[in-house]
């Protein structure tokens, strides 16, 4: 995780018979919505700092740098650091250097995050041509947004179906701002994997990679930490999946009618706690 294992000296704080080593949160829905702070998190975050909770971020956000989500994310009064985030953009880009080292891959994303993609070789939409000699070797999909134009999709559509392989950051389908929900990344993949017969590998959550490296950041083992997230599958159950303590909570892009349908498989994995806001965290840690 570029060295971003750290060695800590504070022991696991005790509730009841288990051990919190950290808590993982996720950051949109759960901390900030359209980077506004969310009722009681900065409150929540200086709770666990005082009782030297050790804290860490996972989020598919692709829009930013985890540097400039770090500095919103302080702007909106709760204090991270570089360091504590992780992004779908980090895990994609040990993913690529570890399975296609010195590939040239084709990257389709809203925003400019080749800072945190150190030693990838990324060509962006206006620097490839289209023709048959400028086929990349992987191509990269981040957040979607005015970048994923019809000319681009179609491109990423070909190459995909002449096995060009696909990563994708995330697979989300969509993500929940102050006016409403923006279509994501996933909902793409749908249509083309459909059709091309072909998969896309995704890198981001809810794949293990990204709560495997929260819990490797903090030198704990996955039963030792919380996770905290709005999106009861791609946050909550998957780091449950991973051994942690999932916590849902009712904001961001929450829906009762999806946890009601969730609730009524006797067969389905479930939350182990919901709780109304991050507000409520530091009472169910018992602090």
């Amino acid at each position: 995780m570029d060295g971003a294992r750290v060695a800590l000296t504070r022991l696991p704080f005790n509730l009841g018979t288990m051990a919190i080593g950290g808590v993982l949160f996720d950051i949109d829905g759960v901390l900030v919505t359209s980077w506004e702070p969310i009722a009681g998190a900065a409150d929540t975050l200086r709770v666990l700092a005082d009782h030297q909770i050790a804290r860490t971020y996972l989020t598919n956000t692709t829009t930013k740098t985890r540097a400039q989500i770090a500095t919103l994310l302080s702007d909106a009064g709760m204090e991270v650091s570089a360091d504590e985030v992780i992004t779908a953009a980090v895990l994609t880009a040990n993913y690529v250097r570890d399975r296609y080292p010195g590939a040239r891959c084709f990257l389709v994303n809203s925003g400019q995050i080749a800072e945190d993609m150190h030693g990838v070789d990324v060509a962006y939409p206006h620097q490839v041509s289209g023709s048959d000699g400028d086929t990349p070797d992987v191509v990269l999909l981040g957040g979607a947004g005015s970048e994923y134009d019809h000319v681009t999709l179609s491109r990423v559509y070909d190459w995909m179906a002449k096995g060009v392989p696909v990563v994708a950051m995330h697979r989300s389908t969509a993500w929940n701002t102050t006016e409403g929900l923006r279509v994501d990344t996933g909902m793409y993949l749908i249509g083309m994997e459909q059709t091309s017969g072909r998969k896309a590998t995704a890198v981001g959550k809810p794949a293990p990679e990204g709560f495997l490296a929260a819990a490797g950041r903090l030198g704990v083992e996955p039963e030792e930490m919380y996770v905290v997230g709005d999106d009861l599958n791609n946050d909550v159950l998957a780091g449950q999946v991973v051994g942690m303590t999932g916590v849902l909570v009712r904001t961001g892009k929450f829906r009762q009618d999806t946890l009601d349908r969730w609730a009524a498989d006797e067969f389905a994995m479930q939350p182990n706690h919901v709780i109304d806001s991050i507000a409520d965290l530091p009472e169910l840690l018992g602090l």
